[in-house]
């Protein structure tokens, strides 16, 4: 299975445009928004170019993205806002939680607390599947990311010990777009604007 995994839109429709034609071009079976998909400006033409090429879509809020606002774009359009939730594709499981903790943002949230009971939720779905990738906006404590003076989130690392997926996608530190390292046995990537593809 081909994704393609992008963060930090934030509000650039022509970002989404060249996202979705990178999509098309890489014949991904799924493309994975982890948060920050607004920013100050429109909604409009954010997730369109995605459903425009019949592209299958996980959102996730940030914290520039309210968690009513990313519900309205998952309904306008028609794509799966994975917050709390899971989705199984080709015996892939995925689930995710999004908001950062840590962030000083103004729609940031979410508590710690509330990030591990997400994440627990959202992985309950997931019963006897073995393959599964983790979505978050923010990033792990102790993290590369954290090179930004942003700490990562404590309950999202706890997670990963405790569901052990085989990796987990995150954005919010625009800057880190492309560090990779493992933690435990999860590789964890943090994808940007320019969005990378990852064949699981």
């Amino acid at each position: 299975m081909r994704i393609l995994a992008a963060s930090d839109i934030q509000g650039k429709s022509g970002v989404s445009k060249r996202l979705a034609e990178k999509a098309l071009r890489e014949k991904v079976d799924l493309v994975v928004l982890c948060g920050d998909i607004m920013g100050v400006g429109d909604s409009e033409g954010l997730i369109k170019p995605f459903k425009d090429r019949k592209q299958k879509v996980l959102i996730l809020p940030g914290n520039w993205d309210s968690f009513a606002t990313t519900d309205f774009l998952a309904q306008l359009y028609g794509v799966t806002n994975i917050h709390g939730y899971s989705a199984v594709y080709e015996n892939i499981g995925f689930f995710g939680a999004g908001g950062a903790p840590t962030a000083i943002g103004p729609r940031s949230g979410i508590t710690e607390n509330e990030m591990m009971e997400t994440l627990e939720r959202a992985h309950n779905g997931l019963e006897g599947i073995e393959k599964k990738v983790m979505l978050t906006h923010s990033h792990p404590a102790g993290s590369k990311s954290e090179f930004s003076g942003f700490p990562g989130s404590v309950a999202i690392r706890e997670a990963i010990k405790k569901f052990k997926p085989d990796l987990l996608l995150h954005g919010h530190i625009e800057e880190g777009e492309g560090f990779e390292e493992m933690i435990g046995k999860t590789r964890v990537v943090n994808v940007g604007p320019e969005g990378a593809v990852f064949e699981i």
